[in-house]
Protein backbone atom coordinates (compact mmCIF):
# COMPACT_ATOMS: atom_id res chain seq x y z
CA UNK A 1 0.00 0.00 0.00
CA UNK A 2 1.64 3.70 -0.77
CA UNK A 3 1.93 6.02 1.77
CA UNK A 4 -0.63 8.15 0.06
CA UNK A 5 -3.47 5.14 0.62
CA UNK A 6 -2.22 4.93 4.53
CA UNK A 7 -2.82 8.89 4.70
CA UNK A 8 -6.44 9.16 6.44
CA UNK A 9 -8.00 12.44 6.77
CA UNK A 10 -9.32 12.91 10.27
CA UNK A 11 -13.01 13.07 8.92
CA UNK A 12 -12.38 9.57 7.79
CA UNK A 13 -10.23 8.71 11.20
CA UNK A 14 -13.06 9.50 13.68
CA UNK A 15 -12.88 5.81 15.15
CA UNK A 16 -13.38 4.55 18.51
CA UNK A 17 -11.28 1.94 20.47
CA UNK A 18 -14.79 -0.23 20.90
CA UNK A 19 -14.73 -0.77 17.44
CA UNK A 20 -17.73 1.70 16.56
CA UNK A 21 -17.65 4.49 14.31
CA UNK A 22 -18.88 8.46 15.51
CA UNK A 23 -20.56 10.33 12.73
CA UNK A 24 -18.79 13.07 11.76
CA UNK A 25 -20.29 15.86 12.52
CA UNK A 26 -19.00 18.40 9.78
CA UNK A 27 -20.36 16.41 6.85
CA UNK A 28 -23.81 16.33 8.81
CA UNK A 29 -23.52 19.78 9.70
CA UNK A 30 -23.30 20.78 5.99
CA UNK A 31 -25.06 18.72 4.43
CA UNK A 32 -27.55 20.42 6.84
CA UNK A 33 -26.71 23.68 5.32
CA UNK A 34 -27.18 22.94 2.00
CA UNK A 35 -30.40 21.24 2.55
CA UNK A 36 -31.79 24.72 3.83
CA UNK A 37 -29.81 26.21 0.83
CA UNK A 38 -31.24 24.00 -1.34
CA UNK A 39 -34.92 24.01 -0.34
CA UNK A 40 -34.98 28.14 -0.82
CA UNK A 41 -33.34 27.76 -4.28
CA UNK A 42 -36.15 25.46 -4.96
CA UNK A 43 -39.23 27.78 -3.45
CA UNK A 44 -41.06 29.82 -6.60
CA UNK A 45 -41.15 33.35 -5.79
CA UNK A 46 -39.14 33.41 -3.20
CA UNK A 47 -36.82 36.69 -3.00
CA UNK A 48 -34.55 35.10 -0.68
CA UNK A 49 -32.80 32.84 -3.41
CA UNK A 50 -31.27 36.08 -4.39
CA UNK A 51 -29.48 35.98 -1.11
CA UNK A 52 -28.10 32.53 -0.75
CA UNK A 53 -24.06 31.59 -1.79
CA UNK A 54 -24.76 30.95 -5.49
CA UNK A 55 -25.71 34.61 -5.98
CA UNK A 56 -21.94 35.58 -4.68
CA UNK A 57 -19.98 32.86 -6.51
CA UNK A 58 -19.35 30.58 -9.17
CA UNK A 59 -20.15 26.94 -7.10
CA UNK A 60 -23.23 26.56 -4.67
CA UNK A 61 -25.10 24.43 -2.27
CA UNK A 62 -25.44 21.52 -5.29
CA UNK A 63 -21.74 20.98 -4.81
CA UNK A 64 -21.76 20.82 -1.47
CA UNK A 65 -24.29 17.91 -1.56
CA UNK A 66 -22.83 15.75 -4.28
CA UNK A 67 -19.41 16.36 -2.30
CA UNK A 68 -21.07 15.51 0.70
CA UNK A 69 -22.83 12.50 -1.05
CA UNK A 70 -19.13 11.24 -1.94
CA UNK A 71 -17.95 11.52 1.62
CA UNK A 72 -21.03 9.77 3.07
CA UNK A 73 -21.21 6.91 0.13
CA UNK A 74 -17.23 6.30 1.25
CA UNK A 75 -18.21 5.02 4.72
CA UNK A 76 -21.04 3.18 3.63
CA UNK A 77 -20.30 1.72 0.64
CA UNK A 78 -16.36 1.63 0.61
CA UNK A 79 -15.95 -0.18 4.00
CA UNK A 80 -18.25 -2.88 2.04
CA UNK A 81 -16.16 -3.46 -0.82
CA UNK A 82 -13.08 -3.55 1.30
CA UNK A 83 -14.09 -5.57 3.96
CA UNK A 84 -16.84 -8.31 1.74
CA UNK A 85 -14.91 -7.82 -1.48
CA UNK A 86 -16.14 -6.20 -4.75
CA UNK A 87 -18.73 -8.52 -5.82
CA UNK A 88 -20.90 -8.07 -2.93
CA UNK A 89 -19.68 -3.56 -3.04
CA UNK A 90 -21.31 -4.02 -5.96
CA UNK A 91 -24.21 -5.45 -5.23
CA UNK A 92 -24.29 -2.54 -2.38
CA UNK A 93 -23.92 -0.07 -4.58
CA UNK A 94 -27.36 -1.78 -6.77
CA UNK A 95 -29.28 -2.15 -3.76
CA UNK A 96 -28.90 1.81 -3.35
CA UNK A 97 -29.63 2.92 -7.37
CA UNK A 98 -33.02 1.13 -6.84
CA UNK A 99 -34.11 2.76 -3.67
CA UNK A 100 -32.93 6.18 -5.12
CA UNK A 101 -34.43 5.36 -8.57
CA UNK A 102 -37.76 4.39 -6.81
CA UNK A 103 -37.31 7.57 -4.81
CA UNK A 104 -37.08 9.75 -8.36
CA UNK A 105 -40.35 8.00 -9.12
CA UNK A 106 -42.41 8.71 -6.14
CA UNK A 107 -41.23 12.28 -5.56
CA UNK A 108 -41.98 13.18 -9.74
CA UNK A 109 -45.86 11.59 -8.93
CA UNK A 110 -45.97 13.42 -5.33
CA UNK A 111 -45.17 16.71 -6.82
CA UNK A 112 -47.24 15.96 -10.22
CA UNK A 113 -50.49 15.27 -7.66
CA UNK A 114 -49.33 18.33 -6.13
CA UNK A 115 -49.76 20.82 -8.42
CA UNK A 116 -52.32 18.96 -9.93
CA UNK A 117 -54.69 19.45 -7.30
CA UNK A 118 -53.66 23.00 -7.11
CA UNK A 119 -54.82 23.69 -10.65
CA UNK A 120 -58.27 20.98 -10.95
CA UNK A 121 -59.86 22.80 -7.77
CA UNK A 122 -57.97 26.75 -8.63
CA UNK A 123 -56.03 26.71 -5.28
CA UNK A 124 -53.96 29.69 -4.30
CA UNK A 125 -54.85 31.27 -7.86
CA UNK A 126 -57.17 34.11 -7.24
CA UNK A 127 -55.61 36.69 -4.97
CA UNK A 128 -54.02 39.05 -8.15
CA UNK A 129 -55.89 37.74 -10.18
CA UNK A 130 -53.05 35.27 -11.75
CA UNK A 131 -55.18 32.50 -13.62
CA UNK A 132 -52.59 30.24 -15.00
CA UNK A 133 -51.19 26.66 -14.50
CA UNK A 134 -48.97 25.41 -11.56
CA UNK A 135 -48.30 22.13 -13.93
CA UNK A 136 -47.11 24.50 -16.54
CA UNK A 137 -45.05 26.11 -14.32
CA UNK A 138 -42.74 23.14 -13.93
CA UNK A 139 -43.50 22.52 -17.59
CA UNK A 140 -45.16 18.95 -16.90
CA UNK A 141 -48.36 19.66 -19.20
CA UNK A 142 -46.32 18.00 -21.89
CA UNK A 143 -47.25 14.70 -19.39
CA UNK A 144 -51.03 15.08 -19.65
CA UNK A 145 -50.44 15.94 -23.56
CA UNK A 146 -48.27 13.10 -23.83
CA UNK A 147 -48.51 10.38 -21.41
CA UNK A 148 -47.88 7.59 -23.44
CA UNK A 149 -44.74 8.90 -24.79
CA UNK A 150 -43.63 10.22 -21.37
CA UNK A 151 -44.81 7.52 -18.69
CA UNK A 152 -41.83 4.98 -20.51
CA UNK A 153 -39.75 8.11 -20.95
CA UNK A 154 -39.72 8.73 -17.11
CA UNK A 155 -39.11 5.34 -15.91
CA UNK A 156 -36.12 4.65 -18.59
CA UNK A 157 -34.85 8.03 -17.11
CA UNK A 158 -35.13 9.56 -20.82
CA UNK A 159 -37.56 12.77 -19.57
CA UNK A 160 -36.13 14.55 -16.74
CA UNK A 161 -37.88 16.88 -16.22
CA UNK A 162 -35.40 20.32 -14.59
CA UNK A 163 -36.94 20.36 -11.23
CA UNK A 164 -36.32 16.79 -10.79
CA UNK A 165 -32.66 16.39 -12.31
CA UNK A 166 -30.52 15.86 -9.26
CA UNK A 167 -31.37 12.02 -8.46
CA UNK A 168 -31.19 11.01 -11.68
CA UNK A 169 -27.30 12.58 -11.63
CA UNK A 170 -26.56 10.83 -8.16
CA UNK A 171 -27.90 7.70 -9.68
CA UNK A 172 -25.57 7.72 -12.36
CA UNK A 173 -22.89 9.00 -10.33
CA UNK A 174 -23.78 5.62 -7.72
CA UNK A 175 -23.04 3.17 -10.62
CA UNK A 176 -19.67 4.72 -11.26
CA UNK A 177 -18.83 3.91 -7.43
CA UNK A 178 -17.94 0.04 -8.43
CA UNK A 179 -15.92 1.00 -11.39
CA UNK A 180 -13.52 3.65 -9.14
CA UNK A 181 -13.51 0.97 -6.09
CA UNK A 182 -12.00 -1.77 -8.67
CA UNK A 183 -9.69 0.90 -10.56
CA UNK A 184 -8.63 1.20 -6.91
CA UNK A 185 -6.82 -1.83 -6.68
CA UNK A 186 -4.62 -1.31 -9.40
CA UNK A 187 -3.74 1.99 -9.01
CA UNK A 188 -4.88 4.95 -7.20
CA UNK A 189 -3.47 7.02 -10.21
CA UNK A 190 -6.11 4.89 -12.64
CA UNK A 191 -8.54 6.59 -10.42
CA UNK A 192 -7.71 9.84 -10.86
CA UNK A 193 -7.27 9.44 -14.80
CA UNK A 194 -10.82 7.24 -15.26
CA UNK A 195 -12.19 10.45 -13.18
CA UNK A 196 -10.54 13.28 -14.82
CA UNK A 197 -11.24 11.52 -18.16
CA UNK A 198 -14.90 11.15 -17.57
CA UNK A 199 -15.11 14.97 -16.54
CA UNK A 200 -13.65 15.72 -20.01
CA UNK A 201 -16.25 13.77 -22.23
CA UNK A 202 -18.85 16.35 -20.34
CA UNK A 203 -16.45 19.55 -21.16
CA UNK A 204 -15.72 18.17 -24.72
CA UNK A 205 -16.75 22.28 -25.27
CA UNK A 206 -13.56 23.31 -24.28
CA UNK A 207 -12.04 21.87 -27.25
CA UNK A 208 -14.90 22.63 -29.80
CA UNK A 209 -17.01 19.24 -29.73
CA UNK A 210 -20.23 18.63 -28.36
CA UNK A 211 -19.93 16.70 -24.82
CA UNK A 212 -21.60 13.44 -23.90
CA UNK A 213 -24.89 14.22 -22.43
CA UNK A 214 -27.95 12.56 -21.66
CA UNK A 215 -31.93 13.02 -23.16
CA UNK A 216 -34.01 15.07 -20.85
CA UNK A 217 -36.86 14.87 -23.11
CA UNK A 218 -38.03 13.08 -26.63
CA UNK A 219 -39.33 15.99 -28.24
CA UNK A 220 -36.64 18.33 -28.43
CA UNK A 221 -32.52 18.63 -28.07
CA UNK A 222 -32.91 19.54 -24.58
CA UNK A 223 -30.37 17.64 -22.12
CA UNK A 224 -30.35 16.81 -18.36
CA UNK A 225 -29.44 19.77 -16.65
CA UNK A 226 -26.58 17.91 -14.71
CA UNK A 227 -24.50 15.97 -16.39
CA UNK A 228 -23.50 12.94 -14.01
CA UNK A 229 -20.11 12.79 -16.33
CA UNK A 230 -18.85 16.26 -15.27
CA UNK A 231 -20.43 16.06 -11.55
CA UNK A 232 -18.56 12.95 -10.73
CA UNK A 233 -15.80 14.87 -10.33
CA UNK A 234 -16.75 16.82 -7.04
CA UNK A 235 -18.28 13.78 -5.73
CA UNK A 236 -15.47 11.24 -6.03
CA UNK A 237 -13.39 14.22 -4.60
CA UNK A 238 -15.22 13.65 -2.05
CA UNK A 239 -15.11 9.99 -1.85
CA UNK A 240 -11.69 10.11 -2.49
CA UNK A 241 -10.87 12.53 0.69
CA UNK A 242 -12.73 9.68 2.70
CA UNK A 243 -11.37 7.03 1.90
CA UNK A 244 -7.82 8.39 2.31
CA UNK A 245 -6.85 8.43 -1.62
CA UNK A 246 -6.39 12.29 -0.67
CA UNK A 247 -4.67 13.54 2.15
CA UNK A 248 -5.90 16.57 3.89
CA UNK A 249 -4.67 20.00 3.23
CA UNK A 250 -2.45 21.81 5.55
CA UNK A 251 -3.89 24.57 7.63
CA UNK A 252 -1.81 27.34 6.72
CA UNK A 253 -2.21 31.27 6.47
CA UNK A 254 -1.21 31.29 2.81
CA UNK A 255 -3.69 28.74 1.87
CA UNK A 256 -6.27 30.58 3.60
CA UNK A 257 -5.64 33.49 2.18
CA UNK A 258 -5.55 31.67 -1.28
CA UNK A 259 -8.63 30.52 -0.88
CA UNK A 260 -10.20 33.57 0.49
CA UNK A 261 -9.03 35.66 -2.65
CA UNK A 262 -10.85 32.96 -4.88
CA UNK A 263 -13.75 33.37 -3.07
CA UNK A 264 -13.90 37.25 -3.29
CA UNK A 265 -12.60 37.89 -7.03
CA UNK A 266 -15.54 35.28 -8.07
CA UNK A 267 -17.75 37.50 -6.65
CA UNK A 268 -18.13 40.88 -9.48
CA UNK A 269 -18.35 38.13 -12.17
CA UNK A 270 -21.47 36.04 -10.27
CA UNK A 271 -23.31 38.85 -8.13
CA UNK A 272 -26.14 40.19 -11.16
CA UNK A 273 -25.87 43.64 -9.04
CA UNK A 274 -22.82 43.77 -10.37
CA UNK A 275 -21.62 42.61 -13.28
CA UNK A 276 -25.43 43.26 -15.13
CA UNK A 277 -25.95 46.70 -12.88
CA UNK A 278 -27.37 49.44 -14.62
CA UNK A 279 -24.99 53.01 -15.29
CA UNK A 280 -27.76 54.29 -12.81
CA UNK A 281 -27.65 51.45 -10.38
CA UNK A 282 -26.11 51.92 -6.96
CA UNK A 283 -23.75 49.08 -7.34
CA UNK A 284 -22.89 50.10 -10.76
CA UNK A 285 -19.11 51.05 -11.48
CA UNK A 286 -17.06 51.64 -14.48
CA UNK A 287 -15.91 48.35 -13.99
CA UNK A 288 -19.45 46.21 -14.30
CA UNK A 289 -19.06 46.00 -18.20
CA UNK A 290 -15.67 44.18 -17.86
CA UNK A 291 -17.05 42.22 -15.22
CA UNK A 292 -19.68 41.65 -17.84
CA UNK A 293 -17.45 40.35 -20.49
CA UNK A 294 -15.18 38.24 -18.08
CA UNK A 295 -18.23 36.40 -16.86
CA UNK A 296 -19.74 35.80 -20.52
CA UNK A 297 -15.83 34.41 -21.89
CA UNK A 298 -15.75 32.35 -18.93
CA UNK A 299 -19.23 30.64 -19.23
CA UNK A 300 -17.62 27.37 -20.81
CA UNK A 301 -15.42 27.58 -17.37
CA UNK A 302 -18.29 28.26 -14.87
CA UNK A 303 -20.96 26.26 -16.98
CA UNK A 304 -23.40 24.01 -14.26
CA UNK A 305 -24.83 21.41 -16.69
CA UNK A 306 -21.20 20.17 -17.80
CA UNK A 307 -19.54 20.82 -14.35
CA UNK A 308 -16.76 23.66 -15.64
CA UNK A 309 -13.61 23.60 -14.15
CA UNK A 310 -14.02 27.21 -12.16
CA UNK A 311 -17.18 25.98 -10.71
CA UNK A 312 -14.91 23.04 -8.81
CA UNK A 313 -12.10 25.67 -8.17
CA UNK A 314 -14.28 28.34 -6.84
CA UNK A 315 -16.04 25.35 -4.46
CA UNK A 316 -12.67 23.80 -3.14
CA UNK A 317 -11.60 27.61 -2.07
CA UNK A 318 -15.27 27.53 -0.11
CA UNK A 319 -14.69 24.26 1.05
CA UNK A 320 -11.09 24.59 2.46
CA UNK A 321 -12.50 28.26 4.22
CA UNK A 322 -15.41 26.39 6.05
CA UNK A 323 -13.09 23.11 7.10
CA UNK A 324 -11.06 25.66 8.54
CA UNK A 325 -13.40 27.36 10.27
CA UNK A 326 -14.92 24.49 12.18
CA UNK A 327 -11.82 23.25 13.40
CA UNK A 328 -10.65 19.64 14.02
CA UNK A 329 -13.16 17.27 14.16
CA UNK A 330 -15.65 19.93 14.37
CA UNK A 331 -14.61 21.35 17.22
CA UNK A 332 -15.74 24.50 16.88
CA UNK A 333 -19.45 23.50 16.12
CA UNK A 334 -19.23 22.33 20.01
CA UNK A 335 -20.19 23.38 23.16
CA UNK A 336 -22.05 26.26 21.86
CA UNK A 337 -24.47 26.04 25.20
CA UNK A 338 -28.08 27.48 24.40
CA UNK A 339 -27.22 27.63 20.82
CA UNK A 340 -26.43 23.88 20.14
CA UNK A 341 -29.70 23.10 19.60
CA UNK A 342 -29.50 25.08 16.59
CA UNK A 343 -26.49 22.94 15.67
CA UNK A 344 -27.89 19.75 16.73
CA UNK A 345 -30.93 20.10 14.18
CA UNK A 346 -29.12 21.21 11.12
CA UNK A 347 -26.85 18.24 11.63
CA UNK A 348 -30.34 15.83 12.32
CA UNK A 349 -31.45 17.58 9.01
CA UNK A 350 -28.20 16.77 7.15
CA UNK A 351 -28.25 12.43 8.72
CA UNK A 352 -31.24 12.26 6.74
CA UNK A 353 -30.87 14.36 3.40
CA UNK A 354 -32.59 12.23 0.96
CA UNK A 355 -35.55 12.20 2.84
CA UNK A 356 -35.48 16.00 3.56
CA UNK A 357 -33.95 17.01 -0.18
CA UNK A 358 -37.67 15.17 -1.68
CA UNK A 359 -39.65 16.21 1.08
CA UNK A 360 -38.30 19.68 0.23
CA UNK A 361 -39.61 19.57 -2.94
CA UNK A 362 -42.85 19.26 -1.95
CA UNK A 363 -43.22 21.93 0.27
CA UNK A 364 -40.86 24.18 -1.65
CA UNK A 365 -44.13 23.96 -4.15
CA UNK A 366 -46.65 24.51 -1.40
CA UNK A 367 -44.65 27.44 -0.07
CA UNK A 368 -44.43 29.21 -3.58
CA UNK A 369 -48.26 29.04 -4.02
CA UNK A 370 -48.89 30.69 -0.73
CA UNK A 371 -46.26 33.24 -1.59
CA UNK A 372 -48.08 33.70 -5.25
CA UNK A 373 -51.23 34.25 -3.19
CA UNK A 374 -50.71 35.84 0.01
CA UNK A 375 -47.56 37.70 -1.66
CA UNK A 376 -44.06 37.53 -0.32
CA UNK A 377 -42.92 40.42 1.10
CA UNK A 378 -40.36 40.50 3.98
CA UNK A 379 -42.91 39.33 6.97
CA UNK A 380 -44.59 36.72 4.23
CA UNK A 381 -41.17 35.59 3.25
CA UNK A 382 -40.17 35.29 6.68
CA UNK A 383 -42.77 33.15 8.03
CA UNK A 384 -43.06 31.24 4.20
CA UNK A 385 -39.24 30.10 4.86
CA UNK A 386 -39.83 29.69 8.76
CA UNK A 387 -42.38 27.07 8.18
CA UNK A 388 -40.61 25.25 5.05
CA UNK A 389 -37.49 24.68 7.56
CA UNK A 390 -39.77 23.74 10.51
CA UNK A 391 -41.37 21.09 8.02
CA UNK A 392 -37.75 19.76 7.08
CA UNK A 393 -37.07 19.88 10.42
CA UNK A 394 -40.10 17.57 11.25
CA UNK A 395 -39.32 15.38 8.35
CA UNK A 396 -35.61 14.84 9.90
CA UNK A 397 -36.79 14.21 13.15
CA UNK A 398 -39.61 11.29 12.20
CA UNK A 399 -37.59 9.51 9.62
CA UNK A 400 -35.07 9.44 12.29
CA UNK A 401 -37.26 8.05 15.05
CA UNK A 402 -38.89 5.49 12.07
CA UNK A 403 -35.74 4.54 11.52
CA UNK A 404 -34.49 4.12 15.12
CA UNK A 405 -37.10 1.27 15.55
CA UNK A 406 -38.89 2.48 18.74
CA UNK A 407 -40.87 -0.73 18.07
CA UNK A 408 -38.25 -3.16 18.69
CA UNK A 409 -37.60 -1.53 22.08
CA UNK A 410 -40.93 -2.40 23.28
CA UNK A 411 -40.69 -5.84 22.45
CA UNK A 412 -37.62 -5.98 24.19
CA UNK A 413 -39.41 -4.67 27.41
CA UNK A 414 -42.15 -6.88 26.96
CA UNK A 415 -39.73 -10.22 26.80
CA UNK A 416 -37.77 -8.78 29.76
CA UNK A 417 -38.90 -6.29 31.76
CA UNK A 418 -35.72 -4.12 30.44
CA UNK A 419 -35.52 -1.76 27.71
CA UNK A 420 -32.24 -1.92 25.55
CA UNK A 421 -31.35 -0.06 22.34
CA UNK A 422 -32.21 -1.34 19.25
CA UNK A 423 -29.35 -2.47 17.09
CA UNK A 424 -27.56 0.87 16.42
CA UNK A 425 -30.77 3.25 17.29
CA UNK A 426 -28.26 5.77 18.50
CA UNK A 427 -27.48 6.61 14.87
CA UNK A 428 -23.77 4.89 15.11
CA UNK A 429 -22.44 2.49 13.05
CA UNK A 430 -20.04 -0.68 13.38
CA UNK A 431 -17.55 0.31 10.60
CA UNK A 432 -17.96 -3.08 9.02
CA UNK A 433 -21.54 -2.97 8.75
CA UNK A 434 -23.47 -3.74 5.53
CA UNK A 435 -26.42 -1.80 6.32
CA UNK A 436 -24.17 2.01 7.27
CA UNK A 437 -26.76 4.57 6.71
CA UNK A 438 -25.02 7.15 4.36
CA UNK A 439 -25.96 8.51 2.00
CA UNK A 440 -29.62 8.77 3.75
Amino acid sequence: MSTQQKTIPDVAAAAGTSGRTTRDPRLDFFRGIAMFVIFIAHTPRDWWALWIPARFGFSDATETFVFCSGMASAIAFGAVFQKRGWWMGAARIAHRIWQVYWAHIGLFFAVLLLITMFDAYNLFKDADGWNGSYVASLNLQHFYTKTELLIPGLFTLTYVPNYFDILPMYLVILAMVPIVMGLSRISLWAVAAFVVGVWGLANLPLLGLDPITFPAEPWSQRQWFFNPLGWQLVFFTGFAFMRGWIPQPPVTKSLIWLAAIIVVATIPFAWFRIYNAAPTAALYTDLSPIFKEGREALKPLINKSQFGIFRYIHFLATAYLAWVAVGPMGSRLKNWGRFEVVVDTIRKVGQQSLAVFMSSLVVAQIIGAAFRYWGNGFWQALIGNLVGFAALIAVAFAVSWFKSQPWRKQKVIAQTGTATPAPHSSGVLPPNSAVARFPE
